[in-house]
C-alpha cells in the first residue's frame, strides 16, 4: 500500500521533478507534485509525494524532516486526508 506525504517549506523554485528526485533515494516514488497557484503559476511552497510503501514513506520522513534544502528546513510528514469542500457559493438573492 502506498503512503501520501506532505512536503512543506519548499523553495519556490522546486519543481515536481526536483521533488521526485529528492524523495527517490528513500524508496519508490509513485507520484510527486508541487502545488502551483492557479492565478500566477508560481509554486505555493509545498507538495505531495506518494511513496510505494509505508516503510519507504517513513524512511523519507526520518531522513528529510527538518533537513535544510535551499536554505529552508523541510517539513515532511504523512498527508492528512483531504477534507470535503463546501458546495458552490450561493448567489445571495431570492427570486
Amino acid at each position: 500500500m502506498s503512503t501520501r506525504l506532505y512536503i512543506g517549506n519548499l523553495s519556490y523554485g522546486v519543481t515536481s521533478s526536483d521533488l521526485e528526485q529528492m524523495m527517490s533515494p528513500h524508496g519508490a516514488v509513485v507520484s510527486a507534485e508541487v502545488i502551483m497557484d492557479r492565478t500566477t503559476g508560481q509554486s505555493k511552497g509545498f507538495g505531495f509525494v506518494e511513496m510505494g510503501s509505508d516503510e519507504e514513506a517513513q524512511a523519507a520522513i526520518d531522513a528529510l524532516n527538518g533537513q535544510d534544502h535551499d536554505g529552508r528546513a523541510l517539513r515532511v510528514n504523512e498527508a492528512k486526508p483531504r477534507e470535503p469542500r463546501g458546495g458552490g457559493g450561493g448567489g445571495g438573492y431570492d427570486r
